[in-house]
């Protein structure tokens, strides 16, 4: 595999329903990885760019959150109708979703 060009890291943590911090699993974070698998492979992208479901990357009451590397960008709320826009604008474009961009406070 080259080196890709950018990372997408995509949280799947899971934890149980009662946890204080909550978990992006809860949010739909499975459904989110899938979408980007499924538009990498409709689309041959998995050459170009990586993607890795993770645990924990942070504030897991805004989740699903994902963090594109090597920028260091993160998104917050991340629903799969939201995939192709990133990959189009962000991943290809190199230009990130203003919308769905972590607030300064919690990245």
């Amino acid at each position: 595999m080259p080196k890709p060009v950018r990372h997408v890291l995509v949280c799947s943590q899971n934890r149980p329903l009662n946890h204080p911090r909550g978990a992006c699993a809860h949010h739909g974070a499975a459904a989110v990885a899938q979408k980007f698998s499924e538009v990498f492979q409709a689309r041959n992208l998995w050459a170009t760019y990586l993607l890795t479901q993770t645990a924990c990357i942070g504030p897991c009451n805004l989740g699903p959150n994902i963090i594109v590397y090597p920028e260091g960008v993160m998104y917050n709320s991340v629903k799969p109708e939201d995939v192709e826009e990133i990959i189009d604008s962000h991943l290809i474009g190199g230009t990130p979703v203003e919308r769905l961009l972590a607030p300064a406070s919690v990245w």
